[in-house]
């Protein structure tokens, strides 16, 4: 199926406005982040005052009769899947952009770090279903096909099953990977799911909201449908009751999603839409270099 110009339009525009972040900052935060999948040998070379000795190679030094040791590099290839939510609560936004364009946005300084740094990118949508696989290979040519994906897909369901995801995703994965979960962690009982598979993999949830869910304007009656059930409520967005109520409803989703992501033990990035975005990721990668 041939693809929209304005796809294709938005997919190179994204990769234009993504460039300098990629170029500058980001890719080297990326790079140091996230270890590599062992050592491998480089090359002998002669002993120096300083070096450890426990790379001494005997063979060579007896041989030759100089001291030399052995110099590994760090096998820098590694794999970077994107597990994207696709339903339908990731279609809301009250500012520039939607909760879901704002993934895409992320997905793209990740997936052009990741392709400057030669590793492979593999995405997964999910709803309440796996929706879309795309192997992890490598190449800038690969990233701009992972968005296409992300900005063209139609996704059949709209509900949210996180665990089902990640569940899928342990299936797939056979070496280890650095695994960015974008959601708005509109769901439960995902805390195990996520934790197994923190056992092998770098695993961080991605948390992503909008500044009207966390604070409902005052706009007198109005329709509230709800993006994944189809389910319409008139409320009254004024009334101090109904305020009190959504408060307390948003600090339970909050709580509850606190709970599940402490027990999963995985790292967290939390955005807001409307505010600088990618910051929150870009202080991610330097807290975590600054733990190495």
């Amino acid at each position: 199926m041939a693809l929209p110009p304005e796809i294709l339009k938005k997919v190179k525009l994204l990769e234009i406005n993504t460039r300098k972040l990629v170029n500058s900052l980001f890719a080297g935060q990326y790079h140091s982040a996230f270890k590599g999948q062992g050592m491998t040998f480089a090359e002998f070379r002669e002993y120096v005052v300083g070096d450890d000795v426990r790379a001494i190679s005997w063979p060579v030094t007896a041989r030759t009769g100089k001291t030399f040791i052995k110099k590994f590099d760090e096998e820098r290839e590694l794999t970077l899947m994107l597990v994207v939510d696709a339903s339908g609560s990731l279609n809301f936004g009250s500012a520039n952009y939607l909760k879901g364009e704002i993934v895409t946005h992320l997905s793209a300084v990740l997936g052009f770090a990741a392709a400057k740094n030669n590793d492979h990118v593999g995405l997964l949508l999910f709803t309440d279903q796996v929706e879309h696989y795309v192997p992890p290979k490598k190449g800038r040519g690969h990233i701009q096909r992972i968005l296409r994906d992300l900005y063209f897909f139609k996704p059949k369901s709209s509900g949210t099953k996180i665990s089902s995801a990640v569940d899928h995703l342990r299936g797939l994965l056979k070496k280890r990977a650095t695994v960015f979960v974008f959601s708005d962690f509109q769901d439960a009982g995902y805390a195990q799911a996520l934790k197994g598979l923190s056992k092998k993999h770098d695993v961080v949830a991605c948390v992503v909201q909008d500044p009207a869910e966390l604070d409902l304007p005052a706009l007198g009656l109005v329709d509230l449908e709800d993006a994944e059930t189809g389910q319409i409520l008139t409320i009254d967005s004024s009334s101090p009751e109904f305020r009190r109520a959504y408060s307390s409803h948003v600090e339970r989703l909050r709580s509850d999603r606190e709970q599940e992501l402490r027990q999963a033990n995985v790292d967290r990035v939390e955005v807001v839409s409307g505010d600088d975005f990618v910051e929150p990721l870009i202080a991610y990668f330097r807290k975590k270099n600054a733990r190495r």
